[in-house]
């Protein structure tokens, strides 16, 4: 987990840009997607204003933060809201995850603020999906509009077919087709994303760990052979928590000696895309955009 280097600080305001175009406002937790999404909305001339979460987001994102960076403790919710309405947000996006599990076991060190404990005691399903879309619905109750977290990354967008390494066999190809149903399946219920399945054996379905700890555990069940799979959720709000791989993903993969990694195609995201399908060559690691078969 990433420490901020201004803890507790309100934004920091650059005055480079201030007042002209469109602002987003980037609600940044961990991982290289938050880093991916504020480059791309600068490429495309849209200045940002990032609510930074500590332990969480990675202080690099402040050198992309154009209009400033807010950092929050995760349960300031209200706090949150007051931070991109003073930035005049035209849209807001949710990008990079926040790790429950040390939550799960010290409720305390999420920080709840007034405005989180109340949408917290309405919520019945405390699933990843179910608490975005709580966050989601108390921003747009304020005026502020949260947008697919895809909208300044669509050539990053998984296609259909080999994406980089060897042409699948047979088996790593029945087996990619089950990690998707697996991985769909899972996110019917709201609980991962992820899956990683050996020659018709599924090893390992991804919960509160993650995918990279999901990936070590299949290793270690099952040795070398196997295919991760990932899949966006049935009927999956685009606005959050898309799935994605990145150069990390790949290295574990090599280190956990998977043959390919399927993803669902339009549906999941390729980061750092040139990079990390150049290493997948390198590593001769199938990258496969899937899609779900019909019937």
């Amino acid at each position: 987990m990433q420490r901020s280097p201004r803890m507790r600080a309100n934004f920091q305001i650059r005055t480079r840009g201030r007042g002209m175009g469109r602002t987003l406002g980037l609600i940044a937790g961990s991982g290289g997607l938050p880093l991916e999404v504020a480059a791309a909305a600068r490429e495309q001339g849209v200045e940002v204003a990032v609510v930074a979460i500590e332990e969480h987001t990675d202080p690099a994102i402040a050198e992309l933060a154009s209009r400033g960076t807010c950092w929050i403790r995760v349960g300031e919710l209200g706090r949150l809201i007051r931070a991109l309405q003073e930035q005049a947000v035209d849209e807001v996006i949710l990008a990079g995850a926040v790790a429950k599990r040390g939550a799960l076991r010290d409720p305390s060190q999420l920080g709840l603020d007034a405005r989180a404990l109340a949408v917290m005691a309405r919520l019945k399903d405390r699933g990843d999906d179910a608490l975005l879309r709580a966050v989601a619905a108390e921003l747009e109750s304020e005026g502020l509009t949260v947008v697919a977290s895809t909208r300044y990354l669509q050539d990053r967008l998984t296609r259909l077919g080999r994406l980089a390494g060897p042409t699948p066999t047979p088996v790593v190809e029945s087996d990619l087709a089950l990690g998707l149903r697996v991985a769909k399946g899972l996110g019917t219920h709201d609980v991962g994303q992820s899956a990683v399945v050996k020659q018709g054996t599924v090893l390992a379905v991804e919960a509160v760990e993650g995918t990279d700890a999901m990936m070590r555990r299949a290793a270690a069940l099952g040795g070398a052979g196997a295919v991760l799979v990932k899949a966006a959720k049935p009927g999956q709000d685009l606005r959050f928590d898309v799935p994605a791989i990145g150069l990390q993903t790949v290295e574990l993969a090599r280190r956990c000696e998977l043959l390919a990694i399927g993803l669902e195609a339009d549906r999941t995201l390729v980061l750092d895309r040139a990079r990390t399908l150049a290493e997948a060559e390198r590593q001769q690691l199938a990258v496969i955009g899937l899609r779900l078969e019909q019937g």
